[in-house]
């Protein structure tokens, strides 16, 4: 099969669309081309002066974006693909990718360009589903955790803290005392099934986006291809024809507008109620409990933090443990792990982790408002180097919000004994086999 060549599109065929901490991404705005059109470039990115980008060697065959096998072999078989974003190689060259930055970097936010640019050592990109240049509007959000741990592996200090507060509002409140900007939003509200409860997160949502300018990221809003911010007047209007029946750009009636759409959209979908069982099944220890477990497991070897030398899987690895989840792992007893399972559980968090950092695109399936597709974007492997800070950050996190003596009380609807809610999990995931 003939590859894909980037060097058949010209940088300006290209506009900036987003990035996240990893990848950068372009919309195709060229020619009508039928490997382009309608697609996305996902490039990856690299520090600037990092050395990580050395290990790649251009004169030598680069494997494919894992990106891609990761989504073919293993979250295609727990998500349905009507659900996901197509995703193929495609061949970059160095100088191509070099006038893109000239042409682009300057559409960048300013925090980003300060931090990291385009790897142009990478000789593979990914092309994907264009959710938001074609369409007049799109909305990405980043719903985050959606469940609360259960006690069982939780210590006497963090338990009533961690079963009563989500995550996610604790993480915000120790980024605000940073000098982050804050938000009253809850994912367990979006995650909820109940009208009044996602309308309120919704509502949070755009609270956030309106506040902030668009600086946050748990919401975005694409107006004809571009992320717009709310002192864009002309892309406001086009939002305020969309969601409102006057095209009032009010902005209480506008918000009132949003959530009351889009909140029908995720109820009608079933993407949240999937991602919060992926989540909370793969994640059944919490941080706390795969450390104490790790330690149990490997008492002879010094403790440098959950995860410490451990390989990375292999795509076989991961190949067998989904098939683990279809099957073994929901009669596993989760109060009292098994150290012959530690590996599957450290798997199973990095996995639950990737569920937890994606983003949905919400967009309609025609010039009306009442009709939406919801899509899943942005699940990429997470690495075994991640566990230890993802450990030092839990502590911190939960320490600081015990000693800032905040009250904020989350509930989670969705939660349930441990062997209803894995075989919840196990009958969902099976009908996507």
């Amino acid at each position: 099969m003939t590859p894909t060549l980037i060097t058949e599109t010209k940088p300006e065929d290209w506009t900036y669309i987003s990035e996240g901490g990893a990848t950068i991404v372009f919309s195709y705005r060229g020619p009508h081309n039928v490997q382009f059109s309608d697609h996305v470039l996902r490039l990856r990115k690299v520090a600037h002066g990092s050395s990580d980008n050395t290990l790649l060697d251009t004169n030598s065959e680069q494997p494919d974006d894992p990106m891609i096998a990761f989504q073919e072999n293993i979250i295609s078989k727990l998500v349905p693909s009507e659900f996901l974003p197509s995703l193929a190689m495609v061949v970059l060259d160095e100088d191509w990718l070099r006038s893109l930055i000239i042409l682009r970097d300057g559409d960048r936010p300013a925090e980003r360009r300060q931090t990291d640019q385009i790897d142009v050592r990478r000789t593979k990109g990914v092309l994907a589903t264009d959710l938001i240049g074609g369409m007049p509007i799109a909305m990405e959000i980043k719903p985050k955790w959606g469940f609360l741990p259960t006690e069982y592996h939780l210590s006497p200090e963090t338990v009533d803290l961690k079963t009563g507060t989500c995550r996610f509002c604790m993480h915000t409140s120790f980024r605000m005392e940073q000098g982050a900007v804050g938000t009253t939003y809850c994912p367990l509200d979006l995650f909820s099934s109940d009208e009044t409860r996602v309308r309120k997160a919704l509502g949070a949502l755009w609270a956030g986006w309106y506040e902030s300018n668009g600086s946050l990221n748990n919401l975005r809003f694409f107006v004809q291809g571009r992320m717009t911010k709310p002192d864009d007047d002309h892309s406001v209007q086009l939002l305020a024809h969309f969601f409102t029946a006057d095209g009032s750009t009010d902005v209480q009636n506008l918000r009132q507008s949003f959530t009351s759409v889009l909140a029908q959209a995720l109820l009608d979908s079933p993407v949240l109620s999937l991602l919060s069982t992926l989540q909370r099944t793969l994640d059944v220890l919490d941080v706390e409990g795969l450390s104490k477990l790790y330690i149990q497991t490997l008492p002879d070897f010094p403790y440098n933090g959950l995860g410490s030398s451990v390989p990375d899987p292999s795509m076989e690895e991961w190949k067998d443990f989904v098939k683990i989840y279809h099957s073994d792992y929901h009669s596993w007893n989760h109060t009292v792990p098994s150290p012959r399972h530690l590996r599957h559980y450290l798997m199973a968090y990095l996995l639950s982790a990737t569920f937890k950092d994606c983003s949905i695109i919400i967009w309609p399936k025609s010039t009306q408002v009442c009709s939406f597709d919801v899509t899943i974007i942005d699940m990429d492997i997470k690495s075994m180097d991640r566990l230890g800070k993802w450990e030092r950050l839990d502590r911190k996190i939960v320490e600081h919000y015990k000693s800032s003596g905040s009250q904020r009380r989350c509930i989670d609807s969705q939660r349930c004994t441990r062997m209803c809610c894995c075989s919840l999990a196990s009958n969902v995931a099976y009908r996507y086999i």
